[in-house]
């Protein structure tokens, strides 16, 4: 147990330094994250940038001990701890808190949001990677879900950021309310079948007790988002990591997130809608469809298998597509509104049969590639100021640790990991609240002052 949390610990001072010292590169910052503000401007520094037109300004608050950011800090632990749990980033915490209660700005509000879900899905995949399937002898993350869907996620990142800057605001509310309703109420439902499921499990295994006049009695659970009645009790005892992951899944995944990021590094030195800039973002497409879609034709031939579905026999060829299609909004809501991702990849790998801890383990494993690509294209805009990231990061991650080990030993003295399904129905549905009825508030106002509401060009902005 010591090595573990030692081991933590090392992790979280290697995030921070690593953090640390791309700050300290950058010339346009100094350590503090912004130049000194102007008198007028001690509480917070407004920079300017160019949008079609208009000035808009990023508002960063002096870092301090104040109410604020103790507030801040507060919802923002409690938000990472249970977007750990239900395998959802917090975003739809994350962003409200820091504008509402912090001072951002949205946009600056938005990349640290991305900031804080990297920390905290850096450290529960760190606690996933030596954890087993609740039923079957496999690790908890899916390699083969992952690397079918990821690569699609990553994709959907980049037409999300490029939809941010087109998409008007109207448009993105009703399409958030519209997914966040039916991505909740959907989780809701499965919950409630599970827990269900999970009751009547019970109720037969103690008829079977009382019946064989026994202590003990053994039962099977199913496989799938069923079976978790009475899951394998977690293990604190330390697997190996080496012998728990599929490494040869892991690096495609990996030259996935360096390709991708590569080609986003490239595009920040290239003039927006210049000839280079739409090489290096259409090149995006073939290196993640590519690796998505020789992963496809595996499991289509039966090469691979996603074995943690509850019925792997069942064929895949009517899902893929559907995969597909999800992974790559799941990617374009990330990109577009500070989101992990996993309101959608969620709800889906439920529908698939996965099982809540492995569904949560796989959506969060992804959504470590997704989100850290887009801190590094924030940071490269000059979206975020270092400090503010730092400190919200590390409760992030402090908290993603926190909420695993709570839930690991709520789910194993209950044996109901529904409760993972209704955690993640519930900051589906949190989430819509603040930035849902702020995006309407928003609406009316533009309509109040007859601003303008329709799409804007990339070309014209210099982000």
């Amino acid at each position: 147990m010591g090595r573990k949390w030692c081991a933590v610990t090392v992790l979280a001072i290697t995030y921070m330094v690593a953090t640390t010292a791309v700050a300290a590169n950058d010339k346009g910052l100094s350590f503090a994250g912004t130049a000194a503000p102007a008198p007028e401007e001690a509480s917070s520094l407004r920079k300017p940038v160019s949008l079609d037109g208009t000035a808009h300004h990023h508002v960063w608050p002096t870092l301090n001990a104040g109410w604020r950011t103790v507030l801040g800090s507060f919802i923002g632990f409690f938000g990472a701890a249970l977007g750990s749990i239900g395998g959802v980033g917090g975003g739809g915490i994350f962003v409200p808190m820091l504008t509402l209660i912090v001072g951002f700005d949205t946009k600056s509000a938005t990349a640290m949001s991305k900031c804080m879900i990297t920390g905290a899905a850096v450290s529960t995949v760190y606690c996933n990677l030596k954890l087993k399937h609740p039923t079957l002898n496999m690790p908890m993350i899916d390699y083969d879900l992952a690397l079918l869907i990821q690569p699609m996620l990553m994709m959907g990142v980049s037409i999300g950021v490029i939809c941010n800057v087109i998409f008007p605001d109207w448009l993105v509310t009703v399409l958030f309310i519209i997914l966040s309703l039916v991505t909740s109420t959907k989780a809701f439902l499965k919950g409630v079948e599970t827990w269900k499921k999970e009751t009547l499990m019970k109720r037969e295994a103690a008829v079977k007790k009382s019946k064989q006049s026994s202590d003990e009695i053994e039962y099977t659970p199913p496989t799938g988002s069923d079976a978790i009645a009475e899951p394998r009790a977690p293990s604190d005892e330390a697997v190996s990591i080496w012998k728990n992951i599929y490494w040869k899944e892991f690096g495609l995944l990996i030259f996935v997130w360096v390709a991708i990021l590569t080609l986003q590094v490239a595009m920040n030195y290239t003039a927006t809608c210049s000839t280079m800039y739409w090489v290096f973002s259409l090149l995006q497409i073939p290196v993640s469809a590519g690796v998505s879609v020789y992963q496809a034709v595996g499991l289509v031939q039966g090469k691979r298998v996603i074995s943690s579905r509850a019925n792997t026999k069942a064929s895949l060829k009517s899902h893929i597509v559907l995969i597909y299609f999800f992974g790559v909004s799941a990617g374009v809501l990330a990109g577009l509104l500070g989101l992990g991702g996993g309101v959608i990849m969620g709800p889906l790998f439920l529908e698939l049969g996965i099982p809540p801890q492995v569904s949560s383990a796989t959506a969060t494993f992804a959504m470590m590639f997704s989100s850290s690509i887009a801190v590094v294209e924030y940071y490269l805009l000059n979206r975020f100021p270092i400090p503010y990231a730092l400190v919200f990061t590390c409760v992030a991650f402090i908290a993603a640790i926190v909420g695993q080990r709570v839930a690991r030993k709520v789910i194993n003295w209950l044996g109901r990991a529904s409760l993972i399904i209704f955690i993640l129905s519930f900051m589906i549905f949190i989430g819509l609240i603040p930035l849902g009825g702020f995006g309407i508030l928003n609406i009316n106002h533009k309509m109040a002052q007859h601003e303008y509401m329709g799409f804007h060009s990339i070309c014209k902005s210099d982000t």
